[in-house]
């Protein structure tokens, strides 16, 4: 099997992990080497030119020792086609594509091959390549294999950027049921060895800044190791497969948050990809669900509240019809409208309507003149939520809507728009570069895009495993 099927295959497995996310790091280009990172950079997202940064998101192998029930690449799918990539081949195949500017960096997962260790052991020679003898300083971003040995999870965050490990089912009864291969400790270990070194880490570098002793020598400075998983780690937990309400959900991703100092927690909503009796029967899957739990994980990162304060054991959903903070403030009414000329920071950031931007221009916009209408608007706030929650010097701008719980309601629900690329899509965007197209946007004939960017295909993988 060649590269450019390989990358078909293991690029398609791939697509079920959507722990993909802003970079979080700024390395600058240096002489000799290739590439560079920048924090705005991630899969699919664009940075403040409009320029698209997007990652290759693959799998190192798509064989699993693991029979998680949800999982396409378990163990007894017998319809899948497997197969893996040796480490000089993967490591190729990103600079090629790096080269060509089709990537900006790496997005790697895997199966279980053989070991969580053995399979670690790949990654990390094939990131080693990637680093080492490419000079490669762009953005890596690898899963973390449940159950590695902490001194492997060491080696692989002094290689990648960010690392993460897959929470996958929010309690261990869940776990057990769904994943009999995995344990609560098999996946907690590591995401907590990540967590103490990159703690260990920055307080080193810390130390090393505010040291003020000059040695005087001719000797040249030892070059600065690498720091350990720059951009933190994250993890992804899906939505919809066990019975956890979105209350359990949340409090357990505000508690990876506090004890783990997680970057993100990411919510996939359960798609049914292969049958088990353990899974649920409906073929419904919850993105609206999945979008208002990435709001409110929002809320909790962002705006200072806590999981109490959007959703409690009485009522342990959250709302669809209308957003978490609009939600709140229906709730709240006592403490509304509110004076946006002198309302503290805090309380501009719980107005339905005004983000954390938003927030921060009034604060800046008030020191120099009185906000009314006209210059709200001009500050960028969705000023159609706003207007019920607030006062302009002294003047509710409300009117014509009464101020009541079932009014307001009304006003402020409206049905999820998950936007027009992703997995709420219908169609791919004119013009959207694929690896696989055989047309151009025109419909013209094309050359085979991965043929032409990828290198020579390996004549065997290493130690001896070959598909």
């Amino acid at each position: 099997m060649d590269v450019v099927q390989k990358l078909e295959i293991l690029a398609d497995a791939a697509k079920y992990d959507v722990a993909c996310t802003s970079s979080g790091v700024d390395r600058a280009g240096k002489r000799g080497q290739l590439g560079a990172a920048s924090s705005a950079g991630c899969c699919h997202s664009f940075t403040e030119d409009g320029r698209c940064v997007s990652l290759l998101k693959v799998l190192m192998t798509n064989v699993c020792e693991y029979d998680c029930a949800y999982c396409v690449n378990r163990r007894s799918n017998p319809d899948v086609q497997r197969t893996c990539f040796t480490p000089r081949e993967l490591a190729d195949l990103t600079i090629g594509l790096y080269r060509r500017n089709c990537i900006e960096g790496l997005f790697l997962s895997s199966g279980v091959i053989g070991s969580a260790d053995g399979t670690t052991e790949l990654m990390i020679r094939a990131l080693s390549i990637l680093r080492e003898e490419h000079g490669f300083r762009g953005y890596i971003h690898a899963k973390a294999v449940p159950g590695t040995s902490f001194e492997l999870v060491q080696q692989l965050g002094l290689l990648a950027d960010r690392l993460s490990v897959n929470l996958e089912l929010p309690s261990a009864q869940s776990l057990s049921l769904l994943c009999p291969d995995k344990t609560r400790q098999s996946v907690l270990g590591p995401m907590k060895r990540i967590s103490e070194s990159i703690a260990e880490d920055a307080e080193s570098r810390s130390l090393a800044r505010r040291r003020t002793t000059v040695y005087l020598s001719d000797a040249r400075p030892r070059r600065a190791a690498r720091a350990f998983a720059p951009a933190g780690q994250s993890t992804q937990m899906i939505v919809g497969a066990t019975p956890e309400t979105d209350w359990q959900i949340l409090g357990l991703a505000a508690s990876l948050y506090q004890k783990m100092q997680l970057k993100r927690v990411f919510f996939s909503a359960y798609l049914p990809v292969v049958e088990d009796a353990r899974l649920p029967s409906s073929d419904h899957v919850q993105l609206d669900r999945e979008h208002r739990l990435y709001q409110a994980d929002w809320l909790l990162r962002f705006y200072g509240f806590n999981v109490e304060e959007i959703i409690d054991a009485r009522n342990p959903d959250l709302a669809t019809d209308v957003d978490p903070k609009a939600n709140w403030a229906l709730n709240h009414l006592d403490e509304f409208p509110v004076e946006v000329n002198t309302c503290p920071y805090e309380t501009l950031l719980r107005v339905p309507g005004i983000g954390v931007r938003g927030a921060k221009l009034i604060v800046r916009a008030r020191r120099q003149t009185t906000l009314g209408e006209g210059e709200l608007r001009k500050l960028g706030i969705a000023f159609k939520r706003a207007r019920y929650f607030i006062t302009c010097n002294g003047a509710y701008l409300g009117r014509g809507v009464p101020f009541e719980k079932e009014a307001l309601h009304a006003r402020l629900s409206s049905r999820i728009d998950g936007g027009g690329h992703g997995r709420r899509a219908d169609k791919v965007a004119d013009g959207q570069l694929s690896l696989f197209s055989s047309v151009d946007a025109a419909g013209a004939p094309a050359l085979d895009a991965a043929a032409a960017l990828l290198p020579e295909a390996a004549p065997a993988l290493e130690d001896g495993v070959a598909f």
